[in-house]
C-alpha cells in the first residue's frame, strides 16, 4: 500500500466558488448532508466524511476512500490542480531537514503557553503525513489529537522538544518582557536550544509569522544560537509545524483537563464569556491570589472580572 492509498485526512483551502461546487458534486455523488458547526456544509457517504469549514473557507477529507477522492475528484473537477503525490514538488522545503515550531494557549485567557517544535526530514514527513498529520486548529476532537500526538511521539527519527509555561511563569515572564512577541520570540529559541543538540546538523527553523525578523534574531544571538529562522504566514501548511502544533495542543489541553479536576472549576478555551465565569468562580473558591495561577492576568478579561482587581 502507498502512502497516498494509505492517507485518511486531507486538506486545502477553497474559494467561494470551488465550495459551491464541491457542494454540487457531493450532492451528485450521493452523500448524505448533515449539520455540523462552522462549516458550510459536511457530507458523508460509507467511511468518508467531508466538511467544508466557513474560515478560510476550507475543506477537510476524511475516512477510507480519502486518496481517491482527492486525486479522481477534489483535484481534477474542483481545484484543478494535482497536489496529491506532488508535494515534493509544489513544497520542496517541507521535506528537507528543519525544525518546525508552534505554539497552543497564546490566545487563551486560561491556561499554559505551550511552545513546540519537531525535526523533520523527507521521510518523517511523507510518513506523518501518510498518517493525517495537519495543523491542530483544524482538529476538533482532543482523543485526535492524542492519538496523532502518540504517532508524532513514535516517529522514527524524529526529534521534539515541549516547553509549558504554566500562568505563573507565564505572568512573569510577560512582566519582564512587556510584549507577547518578545516574550514568544524567548520561548521560540528556548525550544532550539533544546533541539538544535539533537540534531546539530539541522540548518533551519520554520513558525508562522508572529514579530518582526529582528526580535527572532536578537534572541537567537543572545542564546549564541546559529541557526537559520523562516517566519511565513500559514505556515501551519507544513509538516514540521503542523506536528509542533499537534504536540503543543495536547501538553496544553493536558493541562487544563488536570487543572479543572484540581481547582473543582471547569477551564473552558478561549476567552468567551464561560471563561470569565470560571475565573470569578476560582476567585470566589479559591481566593484573588489564585487568578494568576490559572490565567494570563495582561488580557483584558482580568479588567473586566465582575470583582475588579488590581494586578498591576
Amino acid at each position: 500500500m502507498t502512502q497516498a492509498n494509505s492517507m485518511t485526512s486531507y486538506t486545502a483551502d477553497l474559494t467561494t466558488l470551488q465550495a459551491q461546487k464541491l457542494h454540487d458534486l457531493l450532492a451528485r455523488q450521493g452523500f448524505v448532508f448533515y449539520d455540523k458547526p462552522h462549516t458550510l456544509f459536511a457530507a458523508k457517504k460509507a467511511k468518508l466524511s467531508i466538511s467544508a469549514y466557513q474560515k478560510g473557507p476550507k475543506v477537510l477529507i476524511q475516512g477510507k476512500g480519502t486518496a481517491e477522492f482527492v486525486e479522481f475528484h477534489l483535484e481534477p473537477e474542483i481545484l484543478g490542480v494535482a497536489r496529491l503525490g506532488y508535494e515534493e514538488v509544489h513544497q520542496p522545503h517541507m521535506f528537507e531537514p528543519h525544525f518546525g515550531i508552534d505554539e497552543s494557549g497564546k490566545g487563551d485567557y486560561l491556561g499554559p503557553l505551550v511552545v513546540a517544535g519537531v525535526f523533520t526530514d523527507a521521510t518523517i514527513t511523507k510518513h506523518l503525513m501518510a498518517k493525517g498529520v495537519m495543523d491542530s486548529k483544524r482538529i476538533t476532537s482532543s482523543a485526535k489529537i492524542r492519538q496523532l500526538a502518540q504517532i508524532i511521539r513514535e516517529t522514527k527519527g524524529i526529534a521534539y522538544y515541549i516547553l509549558t509555561l504554566p500562568p505563573l511563569r507565564y505572568n512573569e515572564l510577560y512582566d519582564q518582557f512587556g510584549n507577547l512577541n518578545r516574550l514568544l520570540a524567548w520561548g521560540h529559541v528556548a525550544v532550539l536550544e533544546k533541539l538544535i543538540p539533537q540534531v546539530p546538523t539541522c540548518p533551519r527553523s520554520l513558525s508562522d509569522q508572529f514579530a518582526k525578523e529582528f526580535v527572532l534574531k536578537k534572541a537567537l544571538t543572545g542564546k549564541g544560537l546559529r541557526i537559520e529562522v523562516e517566519q511565513r504566514t500559514k505556515a501551519e501548511s507544513d509538516i514540521a509545524v503542523a506536528a509542533a502544533s499537534i504536540l503543543a495542543r495536547e501538553r496544553f489541553v493536558e493541562w487544563m483537563e488536570k487543572t479543572s479536576a484540581a481547582c473543582g472549576v471547569t477551564l473552558p478555551f478561549g476567552a468567551s464569556p464561560a471563561v470569565k465565569k470560571a475565573a470569578e468562580s476560582i476567585i470566589k473558591i479559591h481566593g484573588a491570589e489564585s487568578l494568576g495561577k490559572v490565567a494570563k492576568l495582561h488580557f483584558k478579561t482580568t479588567k473586566e472580572l465582575q470583582n475588579p482587581l488590581d494586578f498591576s
